[in-house]
């Protein structure tokens, strides 16, 4: 199931780009690949942060907002005086290991709570920015412009992301124990771990990643709106199942969340080109999304009768 878990949607990308060269030979191409994954590292970046909620049996229904107020402060604080736009974006990651200690040490359903702050973290973009708007670091429009020799810099960034996570979450001792807080929080504490601050920490990385998805998407569009990231919420979600995770148990795969991120992103690309309505293309996607998951279904119950 293991093997499974990693394999389903590196076969599922594979084949979305396949027809999707197939339907569109020029798309086999530097400038072409760079086109149809021209937004996947701050989704990527999302499907990271809400894979850390995830993880510890929690799920957030803010994210998209917080990009989007990332976003915000890197248009205009991060841009106009640097060293408030860093202090604001240390605040933002302070604020979200916060809500990750409230939510455990009152035992509040985390998405209730993360559904408030979303209205709380998209006033305060509204608050910064009223209309779409100001712009993006010189040095941020240079790194996310950067083409690297022989694969994008999409790639590239997806690949680096998919390692340090990997890193992070799977092979460290610490992310290991954050995996536990999912998997069985009673063994923790009887280790003498704090679960209360294990989950802050969580929610830390969370906020970490999220307020670098706001960046990465301000300096790939050069501008932001207090709107601009909030079908990541859904996104994010879906990438991380996609990519292997489950809701319960601690269960994830960094590597795989990225590659459903890709797969998503791919797939929003695929549907342009087989001139599918807009509003039909949400619905599209979530059938891809159940065709994958049906698989992955199908496998683990063949593994339990072997």
């Amino acid at each position: 199931m293991n093997r499974y878990r990693i394999l389903l949607p590196v076969v599922s990308l594979a084949v979305l780009l396949g027809l999707t060269f197939w339907m569109q030979p020029r798309a086999m191409s530097y400038f072409g690949v760079n086109l149809l994954f021209n937004l996947a590292v701050p989704i990527a970046l999302a499907t990271v942060a809400q894979m850390f909620i995830i993880m510890v049996n929690d799920i957030d229904l803010s994210i998209g907002a917080f990009v989007s107020l990332a976003a915000c402060v890197t248009a205009t604080w991060l841009n106009d005086a640097p060293l408030i736009g860093l202090l604001a974006m240390a605040a933002l990651i302070l604020a979200y290991a916060g809500m990750g200690a409230v939510i455990h040490a009152l035992e509040l359903p985390a998405i209730v709570v993360t559904l408030g702050m979303s209205f709380v973290w998209g006033g305060l973009a509204l608050f910064l920015l009223p209309t779409p708007g100001g712009a993006a670091p010189e040095w941020l429009r240079a790194i996310m412009k950067v083409k690297p020799p022989l694969v994008p810099m999409a790639v590239v960034a997806a690949l680096l992301i998919a390692g340090v996570t990997h890193l992070l979450v799977i092979r460290a001792g610490l992310g290991t124990v954050l995996r536990g807080v999912g998997g069985n929080p009673r063994a923790l504490t009887r280790a003498g771990w704090n679960v209360m601050q294990l989950k802050a920490l969580a929610y830390a990385g969370a906020g970490l990643f999220g307020v670098l998805a706001g960046m990465a998407l301000v300096g790939l569009t050069t501008a932001a709106d207090a709107n601009i990231a909030l079908r990541y919420t859904l996104l994010s979600i879906a990438g991380v199942i996609l990519g292997g995770g489950e809701f319960t148990g601690g269960k994830v795969s960094p590597v795989g969340a990225v590659i459903g991120a890709l797969t998503l992103t791919l797939a929003a690309s695929f549907l342009s080109f087989m001139r599918l309505s807009p509003d039909w293309q949400i619905g599209a996607q979530g059938a891809i999304l159940i065709l994958v998951l049906t698989a992955r279904l199908i496998f683990a119950r063949r593994g339990e009768t072997t």
